[in-house]
This record gives structure tokens, sequence and C-alpha cells, in this order.
């Protein structure tokens, strides 16, 4: 893990700790060198140390190292770095796709005459199976056990294949199915804030804790002091194989948090405040550092709570410095006392150390929150940015319904057949706990837990309409819930366990009761749901629900007691007691003595250590899993879950030559905050749907289908998938939601994916146009890789999320931005145009490039575009069609 090749800079040193030596790389000694970094915030000093370990003249230059220290005269840059992490991340939705791609590169680089074993992670990679649990069954004892039952019948075959890949690469470890989250399991088990590995001569060597992850949220270990962010599983298999990751010199936006929260605020409410305050501000591409008297006032859990939502406030990460807040920690999840000792030392040794008495940072930009100041919240119906405070939500709901719903009387009740009950709009039909960002927080679980025990003794139950789930980051919280026996009171209301995954929060919701689906659709309503997970977007979800409020899981339980959203949660009541007393929020809600009594009487560390002693065995049926295949993978023709992709077909040692994007169609034209759940969705395959028809012709039932993002490993269904959300809008085809597009030659109406096809057997290249913040959302490699199998060259937007721009370069589909003041209204671009891009074989980072446009009259005009190809690493990837191309030439060689 160090340098090779001369250490011009001559930074390496010698740390002492509890007897044992440890060689690190000097800020100290850089400083002396090429001046003072005291006052670089704490990411960028992570940068630096890592750019001294690897300088080695080529890859890494004195020039780069220098670069990070000078960023604080204009506290930006346009230098580029090569940076490479300490280990990657992944989860089971998107870690599938990502060893798909490595065994298929085995598979290609035994094509090519190379040693198939070389295609191995060079760092060390873990992978945790929590995506793919859905809540089929709730609201009983047998919930748990029904659903992993299902879960291990719904996906045997891409568990043998992540099983196989434990065994078949070095350095790969999964934790298999029924764990927990992987951001929990990273913060709780996995994660060291300081890392340390022997170098080539056996000497160890001590440096920051680092990583990439194929989860947006990898961010969520930022609370711990160590930099990690989402890239795609293009990205992070390149980093796996030993690429760095190329990245330009960020800006870093100071957050400075002073004050503590009042009574009863959770840190959910203060985690939509900062989300809404950064998104406003707009921090794309930028580090967020979060300093001031009031980090030292919050617990690592909500820091780690506020870290996990950088994606969406936009920021590439969210990061907290280490004290002793981040050693109590350690020591609470049962880390090596040694491991713990290194961390304090190499803190305080090399200035990573928060004291909140020390000078400010430099920072690019700064603002400021007293966190005094916060109010209870929620954040929908449809953006986590969207907050609304939780006394105004009700009015928030009529008004959209009056508006952005179309106008409907929120009076209208509805009978759902055979229940003694009806339903209208804004009722509550999904009451979620549920997702990476709160239940890692005991806090808010332990909050829930008390609403449950006092609506419980006062006679409250969750509304019969109401589809309840409690789903743990992790089984460390059964724990504490059992022991303090709130797990008794939340199971008396229907929260008993679902799973231990993400669940509702990336749309495995599972269906709702037949009756109330039905109700819902046949009568349009705007049914609701309430979770506490950190994405509400359109058709995410539930395909049902079209209002989707993110809230702290207390008040999750709150609203499964009271059923909708149409009324005051703060001044009306949420149900009446045995005496029919009516009960108020007010008189259900824990103080903040009794939250914190209960964890410190209940949350020990031996918790931790009994439940991750053997985290990688797994349960007896994971144990029971038969293995196929050796060094490459025995691929299945008959699967409809793992497929060997087309990528590396007819590949050879040369990369054929770019060629221009000639009279190109629009495939789709959309609007703003496409998401990559719009792109590529997560959740439910419907049966009329390309991807269903194309299930149902390989004899599976409908039943089976499983959702999109468990068929990750199949390009066939994906690719069907991409722009399949029932929520997407193409302006080709007005007044039509869903994946459908219109072929321009014929004026016929169809499925994205059947006009593609028609457009691919024409011989006609794509295009796709889109408006600002395209590709804002989850880390979904396959948002790109779909978009590249349909045959889109080049997607023209007015502004890119950072994951999935550099996804697209990954995949070789040419990113291209609008310049400023302009956009496809006022160019006038209606999608019957064709659209030729010159010079493609000499492009440069960031240039300008003219887009030829002739319209269906016959007349031409064009545009200029930014190459939003952002660096030289980035074009060298795009020129070899992409970079897992790239990188297997480079292996193969």
């Amino acid at each position: 893990m160090t340098a090779t090749g001369q250490d011009s800079l001559n930074t390496r040193s010698t740390l002492q700790v509890g007897g044992k030596s440890y060689a690190y790389y000097s800020l100290e000694k850089a400083a002396s060198a090429l001046g003072d970094v005291s006052r670089l915030p704490f990411s960028m000093k992570v940068l630096l140390e890592n750019l001294l370990r690897f300088e080695d003249g080529t890859t890494v230059t004195r020039a780069d190292v220098q670069a990070i220290v000078d960023w604080q005269r204009e506290k930006t840059s346009t230098a580029e770095i090569q940076y490479r992490p300490a280990r990657v991340l992944m989860q089971d939705f998107t870690g599938v796709p990502a060893v798909v791609d490595l065994a298929a590169m085995r598979d290609a680089m035994k094509a090519l005459g190379g040693n198939p074993e070389k295609i191995n992670p060079q760092v060390p990679v873990h992978l945790v199976i929590d995506h793919s649990v859905m809540v089929d069954e709730f609201g009983t004892p047998k919930a748990f056990e029904k659903n992993v039952a299902l879960e291990y019948e719904r996906n045997i075959e891409r568990y043998e294949f992540l099983k196989w890949g434990s065994g078949a690469f070095d350095n790969f470890k999964v934790v298999p199915p029924g764990t927990g989250i992987c951001h929990q399991v990273n913060l709780e088990h996995i994660a060291r804030s300081v890392w340390s590995s022997k170098d080539a001569s056996g000497q160890e060597v001590a440096y920051p804790d680092t990583l990439v992850g194929t989860d947006s949220h990898t961010t969520m270990v930022n609370g711990l002091g160590v930099l990690g962010w989402g890239v795609g599983g293009i990205e992070a298999e390149a980093a796996m194989l030993g690429q760095p990751v190329s990245m330009l010199i960020p800006e870093v936006v100071g957050f400075h948090l002073s004050g503590a929260l009042k009574e009863g605020i959770t840190a959910t409410d203060l985690v939509l405040t900062v989300t809404q305050m950064l998104r406003k501000r707009g921090v794309v591409g930028r580090f967020v550092e979060f300093y001031g008297p009031g980090v030292s006032a919050l617990s690592i859990a909500d820091r780690a709570t506020i870290a996990n939502m950088a994606p969406e406030y936009g920021a590439t990460c969210g990061f907290f410095g280490i004290d002793d807040k981040t050693l109590d920690y350690l020591r609470l999840t049962s880390r090596p006392a040694e491991e713990i000792a290194l961390v304090e030392a190499y803190a305080k040794t090399q200035g990573f150390w928060l004291d909140p008495n020390a000078a400010e940072p430099v920072f690019t930009d700064t603002l400021q929150l007293d966190m005094g100041t916060v109010e209870p919240s929620l954040a929908g119906p449809k953006r986590p940015q969207d907050k609304v405070l939780l006394a105004d939500l009700h009015k928030e709901f009529a008004d959209a319904l009056g508006g952005e719903y179309g106008g409907k009387d929120g009076s209208e009740r509805f009978q759902v057949a055979g229940e003694a009950h009806d339903l209208g709009h804004g009722d509550v039909v999904i009451a979620a706990i549920t997702s990476c960002t709160n239940t890692s927080n005991p806090s808010v679980l332990v909050a829930a837990g008390l609403v449950a025990r006092k609506a419980r003794e006062k006679g409250l139950d969750s509304k019969p309409w109401v589809k309840t789930s409690l789903a743990p980051g992790s089984q460390v919280v059964t724990d504490y819930l059992e022991k303090a026996g709130l797990q008794d009171d939340l199971d008396a209301i229907g929260f008993d366990l679902v799973g231990y995954g993400c669940t509702t929060c990336i749309g495995n919701s599972g269906p709702l009761p037949a009756p109330i689906s039905k109700t819902i659709n046949d009568h349009d309503l705007v049914a609701a749901s309430v979770l506490s997970g950190n994405r509400n977007f359109e058709g995410r979800v539930s395909p049902d629900v079209r209002a989707n409020y993110l809230a702290s899981p207390p008040l999750v339980v709150a609203y499964a007691l009271k059923g909708d959203v149409r009324g005051s949660m703060v001044h009306d009541p949420i149900g009446r007691d045995r005496a029919g007393e009516p009960v108020y929020l007010k008189d259900i809600w824990p103080t903040n003595d009794e939250v914190r009594t209960l964890i410190d009487a209940h949350v020990n560390a031996d918790m931790f250590a009994t439940r991750y002693a053997d985290v990688y065995k797994g349960d007896d049926q994971w144990r029971g899993i038969a293995v196929t295949g050796g060094e490459t993978y025995a691929w299945s023709a008959g699967s409809t879950y793992i497929q060997n992709p087309p990528y590396f077909e007819g590949m050879s040692m040369t990369p054929k030559p770019l060629t221009d994007i000639e009279a190109a169609r629009p495939l789709a034209i959309f609007g703003d905050s496409i998401t990559t759940d719009h792109i590529s969705p997560a959740g439910s395959i419907k049966a009329d749907s390309p991807a269903g028809t194309y299930l149902t012709g390989h004899q599976v039932a409908r039943a089976d289908f499983n959702s999109y993002g468990a068929r990750r490993g199949n390009h066939e269904v994906m690719m069907r998938g991409t722009f399949a959300n029932i929520r997407i809008k193409n302006a080709m085809t007005p007044g039509i939601e869903g994946g459908v597009t219109r072929h321009v030659p014929s004026n016929e109406v169809m499925p994205i994916y059947d006009a593609a096809m028609k457009y691919r057997d024409e011989g006609t290249a794509l295009v796709v146009l889109a408006g600002k913040e395209y590709g804002t959302g989850s880390s979904r490699d396959w948002a790109a890789k779909g978009t590249n199998l349909l045959g889109v060259r080049a997607v023209i937007a007015e502004s890119f999320e950072r994951i999935h721009r550099s996804n697209l370069v990954g995949m070789g589909v040419l990113p291209l931005q609008f310049l400023p003041g302009e956009n496809r209204e006022t160019l006038g671009l209606t999608g019957d145009e064709r659209f030729t891009i010159t010079g493609v074989a000499n492009l440069s980072p960031r240039q300008e490039i003219e887009v030829k446009v002739e319209r269906a009259d016959g007349s031409k005009t064009s545009f200029a575009a930014r190459v939003r190809i952002d660096t030289a690493n980035e074009l060298e990837y795009f020129r070899h069609g992409g970079i897992l191309h790239y990188v297997l030439r480079n292996l193969a060689a």
C-alpha cells in the first residue's frame, strides 16, 4: 500500500504505538518542504496523505502534491489528481453486476491470451447482501422468517454466484443475507478510521481509512472520520483492479454547527434541515466538512446520519474529523484496543484531530446552523431536499393535492372491498422504519420504541390500512430493543421485524394488500407513505403510492397510529385512549432523558462483539449453498438472473478508433431532476413492460419476477428496464407517464426499449436530451450501462450529478452540457431533429464542441456544448470504449 519509486519528498516517518512501530507519511514533513498545511480541511489532508504515500514521479508527482497545498490560496483548483482508496465496499444490487463484469473480464482475459487470475481485487473488498429482502410478510411474529425464506427462494442463483465470487477472488469477502445494511456493517465493524497494512518490505504502514463504495450512501462512514463516497460499479471495479480514481481537486464547503438540539428534536430533523440548506446552496461535486462547537455535542450515530445523506444534499461527501467521540464509538463497537490506540496516536500526530478551539480551516465557502433552531420536520412528497415542518405538513399536502396532483378533492372517501374501513387521499398506507440513515442510530430507534410503548399503554394501535414494518440496519438493533423490552411494544402495534436490509427505502416495500391496492388504483387516490429512509423519488417506494415523506422513526410510528397526512399531527388527536379521550402526539413523545436512560442501560460492546464474531459465516441456508466453477464462472444459458454481458465480445488488444456521431435521433427528452431511479428502476417489474415480456417468454411466472434491482446480473432484463420507470415523463410523448417515446420516422408511440431496437435495426445513432441535475440519486451503474446498450451515444443535459456523469464516461457514452442560459427549450428542440457531433476522435477534457442540428423541415442550426469528460484519465477510458476495456487491455498487455 506504499508508493513505488523514489520518495522525492522524503516524508516517510515512524510512529510508536503501544510498543509497535508503524511507518507513516508525515504531513508535518511535507509542510516543511511545500508550505503550511495546518489549516487544510481534514478531508483535504486525507487527499494530501494519499498523494504523499503514492508519489512515484509518474502517476503522482511532486507537482500533484504541491497542488493540494496551493489549493489554500484560491480554495479551488483545476488540477487533476490520482487518488487511491484503501478499500471498496459493495452491496448486492450493485455488487452482483460488478462481480458479473469481473467474471466476464476473466473470460475475456483468457480469450486475449492472458492470465485470468490477473482479474483479481488488489485492495480489500467487502460485499454486504442487504438489498434483496422484500416486505412480503408484515405485522406478524413470523414476518422475518417468511421474508428470509422468500429472499433465498427468489435469489438463490444470485447468491450461488456471489458465493462463487467469494471463493474465486482473493481480497473479496461477502457478508451473507440477514446480517444488516452495508453502511451500518461498515460503520459498526469494517471501518477502522486508521487502516494499516504491510508494504513490500514487510513494514506495517499506517494511513487514513478510505474507500469508495457502489452505493451512494457510502458517505455514512464519513461520520467516523473515514473518507468515502459512492461511485458506480464500473469505477469501483477499476479501483478494485488497482486503477486510481481520477478526480479534480474538489472545493470544500465548511458547515459550521453551533448550539444543541432542543428537547424532543431528532437527528432526522437535523439532517433534513442540513440537506435543504446545502441543496439550496449548491454543493454538487464538492466536499462538505462539518466543524464548530456543535460537532462535539453530536454522537457518532448523529454524525453518521448527517454524513449518510450527502447524496441527497448533492455533495461528494460530508466529512467529520476524529475526536474522543470517535474513540468512544470504536470502544462501544468492540474494536481491538490496539486499533483504537493507533487511531488516537495517528490522528493527533498528523493533525487529523478535531479540536473545536483550533483555528478555523480554510474553506471554499461556508454556511452556519444553530442547531437550537431546528424544528420537527419531514421531507416530501417527491424529493429529500424538500423539507416540510411537521406543523405544516397537512397544509402542504392539501396544496399539492389541489395543484400538482390534479386539483383533487381531499374529502373523497372510498370503501375498501371486504374491509371495515374506507380510503381517501392522504391516507398513509405504508409506515416503514427502514434505511441506513436512521436505523443505525439508537437515539431514534429507542425513541420509536418508546412512542410504541406509550401508545400501547393508552390502547392505541396502527390503523388497519397501514402496512407497518421494522427493518433494522444490523442485528445489534434487535438486541438492544429486545433487552429494553421495546420490541414487544413495537410488535404490539404492528412493527414486527421484517428483515435486516434496505427494504422499503429502495423500493422493496412488497405489495400492498390487494383490496388496498385496488381501491387506490380504481379511484386514482394519492396515497401516502411515511418512511425513515433517505429517498422518496417518484415510483420508488411503491407503485401504488404517490406522496412519500421521509421522517424520523418515532414519527413513522406516530403516523401509523394516526393513519393519514391530511390532518395536523401537532394539533389534531392521533387517536383515542381506552376511555375515549383524545391522545395527542405530545402525550406519547418521549423525553431526551427517557431515551438516553435506555440507551445507557441497554447498548453495550458485548452485543457488537457477539454479533460480528462470525459475520462472514451466515445462517444454515447460506452455508448450504453449493458452488460451481473455478477461476472462471460456469455461466448457465437458462439463467434469468446471471448472464455473461456483451461488453467484451469481439474485443481486441487495440481499441477501435472513435467516430463522430452523425444524424442521431433523440431517444427521449427529459426535464429536470431525472434520477437514476427514473433511468434504471430498482422496484417492481410490470407484466406488460419489455422486461416483463422477456421474463414471461422465459417461463418466469409473474409472482417470480422479483425486482429490477435483483435482476441486475442479467443485461437482457436491465436494458429493457432502462428508462422504464412508471413515473418518468418524456417531452416527446406529452401527457403520458412511463417509459415510452415516439419513434420519429413512423411517429409511432412505443416503449423506449422497443424504439431503441427499431432505431438500431435502422442503423440510427441515438442521443438523450435532459434538464438540470440529470442522474441524481443512487450510484447505479446500470443507468449508464443500459443507456449504452440501448445505443445512446451522447447525453446532452443542463447539468449532471457527479456519479452518473462518471458512469456515462466509464461506459463510453459522451456527456455534453448545454452552455449557461441555454437548454432544449431555448434552442427550440422538439425531438424531431437529427443531431451531428463532429470531432469526437479529437476531444480534450471540458472543451466546447459544436452540435449541429437538422430540423424536420430541413433547416439547420447549431449550438455549442461543454464536453463533460473532466480529466485526461477519463478521456483515455472513453477512447477505449469504457473503463473496463481500458483496464482489461492494460492487464492483458
